[in-house]
């Protein structure tokens, strides 16, 4: 069945969805506030990932067999470590008085360290775009930093840098692996790393008083939103969209969580906090534009696959 002309891809449907999901799961934290720590927040919320799980371990996939299989598998497992840290540390920078509207724009530039990552070790080369990106980002994180007093880094502002770091490494290692195994079987192990480090942060920070109904809730909603955001990017591959365009709107989940923190969460920001907010978000698009590979590139690859 074709669609019509003018029919909106399902590409482009699923990765508006992921847009919306992660943009809902990256305010969700400040809902909960105080009612439970970072590391419970992150251990609670693995609940959320279950339904997801088990519906990427339902696809079947033709997969490769081998160390090529094992080392996509691990280099999933390992992404979802680092994830998993950085979440808690982008959840701690909410519970120490960052706004949301502020710190998920910042986290969000979390490409540039995948883009320099993959310019040192893969050889990569940056296009002029990505090269602005960069120079942005700087700007943008500049801009979050400097407070009322010189040269005083704002408290929260250590733990949003810290996502940056685990999220762009982690970003890394997602794209190396699905270059060894499927996308499905890629977020599958991406998501089933969260369970043991989970464990181990309620071993480590164990609940001491039952919690209300509405924590529960949060902290499941926490989880579910963050895996649908990824589910969808999955499908939008799945359904033709290209990584060039998917890529640059995905990152926009900031403009679902801004007006949500500033309209529902009464938080206000200042001329400066608007202008790094908007600075974030262009050079977010800006780092996800990379250039399409060499024709050359591409008559090899179709080689191997003959």
């Amino acid at each position: 069945m074709t669609m019509g002309r003018g029919a909106v891809p399902r590409w482009f449907v699923f990765t508006v969805f992921a847009v919306v999901c992660w943009g809902l799961w990256a305010v969700i934290s400040k809902l909960i506030g105080d009612a439970i720590t970072a590391a419970q927040s992150q251990a609670l919320s693995t609940l959320g990932l279950l339904p997801v799980m088990v519906a990427l371990g339902r696809t079947k996939t033709v997969e490769p067999v081998g160390g090529e299989g094992r080392r996509g598998v691990v280099l999933a497992f390992l992404a979802g470590i680092l994830t998993c840290v950085g979440n808690v540390a982008y959840y701690h920078a909410l519970n120490a008085g960052g706004k949301a509207s502020t710190v998920v724009p910042l986290t969000a530039l979390y490409p540039l360290v995948t883009i320099g990552l993959a310019v040192m070790m893969l050889g990569e080369r940056l296009n002029r775009i990505q090269a602005v990106g960069i120079g942005l980002s700087i700007l943008a994180i500049y801009l979050f930093n400097v407070t009322s007093v010189v040269g005083v880094m704002n408290p929260w502002l250590f733990y949003a840098l810290v996502p940056i770091g685990l999220w762009g490494v982690s970003g890394l290692f997602q794209k190396l692996s699905t270059n060894h195994v499927s996308g499905e079987r890629s977020a599958l192990w991406f998501l089933w790393a969260f369970v043991p480090v989970s464990v181990g942060l309620m071993m480590y920070e164990p609940l001491k008083a039952g919690l209300v109904g509405r924590t529960w809730l949060l902290v499941v909603a926490l989880g579910l939103f963050f895996s649908l955001g990824n589910f969808a990017i999955l499908l939008a591959f799945a359904h033709g969209g290209k990584a060039s365009i998917i890529a640059p709107v995905a990152g926009l989940y900031p403009l679902v969580s801004v007006p949500i923190a500033i309209g529902f969460l009464g938080e206000k920001i200042s001329l400066r906090e608007g202008v790094g907010i908007g600075i974030a978000l262009v050079s977010v698009l800006a780092l996800a534009m990379e250039s399409p590979p060499p024709i050359s590139e591409l008559a090899a690859k179709a080689r191997r696959s003959e």
